[in-house]
């Protein structure tokens, strides 16, 4: 009797074990990861891709998207920790970085790789050229973030001075611009999309330059978090990264409309048509980074871009705040589905 008592407690004992063991194997506990974009924008849309396909969820990530508008809101939540990873303009973590910190901001997966601003003028002009902008009154952006210093860098290679050949009006808010310039203020204004779009559509003028083109390729929109967070979170950084790779071949292989019903969610407040016009206009310049590494002739291009504004104290080498391994490891083991 005592001998059946004991197997049939062992036997208990394995089926629980196993129970649990199936259990653990079975489903993986998700990471919760805080992202803060500096804006909503389908300038972003391979981050928004890639939670509406669920790539972070194949990963195991929770992720959870805030909006806080402005650099230096969204780089105060990072540092404070508010937040996990921040994507902002890399010029953020130049300035961290100047201030000098013992827990520098790390780039780790750059998103886009052109400014995705537009030179819109109050009338369609076909035979555009730069020394029309020469005299006007001209709608910029902040002094001191991307738009702004990839506008300048354009106007100076145009042989633009922007002191002396026009009218500079910098010092209405980001959220106020196209307002402003709706309501009758300067000749040209720098804009985003789908503002641009939204007023073509509305003959208010039209786009007749791209300032990303222009400025050239540059990693002006990137996730970054603190060196502290990536060296804990090593193995949650890498399956961000590998989402975010997924999303970006995605996007890469898809058309504006498909790519557009996949963010539009994102964008209930905006027409499905002026999404896809704003979408087909970042892909055809290539707007949209392929993959999410940071490579020097970029990082050069930026710091070039920054010194041309004055914001820029020295050279900051990319190997100082950019760590391409998570980048580089996502590009090689994620393969586009075309090269299958």
């Amino acid at each position: 009797m005592k001998i059946r008592k004991k197997l049939s407690l062992s036997l208990m004992i394995i089926t629980l074990c196993f129970s649990v063991l199936a259990g653990c194997g079975g489903k993986s506990e998700t990471v919760k990861v805080k992202i803060g974009e500096v804006t909503r924008s389908v300038f972003y849309a391979p981050e928004y891709v890639a939670l509406t396909q669920g790539f972070f969820k194949d990963e195991g990530l929770d992720v959870e998207l805030q909006t806080i508008p402005g650099g230096d809101k969204t780089m105060t939540a990072l540092l404070s920790g508010a937040i996990d990873v921040a994507l902002v303009g890399s010029e953020t973590s130049i300035y961290v970085y100047q201030q000098g910190s013992d827990d520098p901001v790390i780039n780790f997966a750059q998103l886009t790789q052109r400014d995705g601003t537009f030179l819109f003028a109050r009338k369609a002009d076909g035979d555009f050229n730069w020394d029309k902008v020469k005299g006007s009154t001209f709608l910029g952006q902040r002094k001191g973030g991307m738009p702004q210093m990839a506008g300048a860098f354009t106007l100076s290679k145009k042989g633009i001075d922007p002191a002396k050949d026009i009218t500079l009006i910098q010092n209405i808010d980001f959220a106020n611009i196209a307002g402003a310039f709706a309501s009758g203020t300067g000749d040209y204004v720098q804009l985003f999309e789908p503002q641009a779009s939204i007023f073509e559509r509305e003959d208010r003028g039209a786009v007749v330059a791209s300032f990303g083109v222009e400025s050239g390729y540059l990693p002006y929109t990137v996730f970054m978090s603190k060196n502290s967070y990536i060296s804990k979170n090593g193995d949650t950084v890498q399956k961000f990264t590998n989402a975010i790779q997924r999303a970006q071949l995605w996007v890469k292989e898809h058309s504006p409309e498909e790519i557009t019903d996949a963010i539009i969610t994102y964008f209930d407040k905006t027409d499905r048509d002026i999404v896809i016009s704003a979408v087909k206009r970042y892909k055809e310049q290539d707007t949209y980074a392929i993959n999410p590494v940071v490579d020097n002739e970029e990082w050069n291009n930026l710091l070039d871009v920054m010194d041309n504004a004055g914001e820029l104290k020295e050279r900051v080498p990319v190997e100082k705040i950019v760590n391409n391994t998570f980048a580089e490891k996502a590009e090689k083991t994620i393969k586009s589905s075309s090269s299958k």
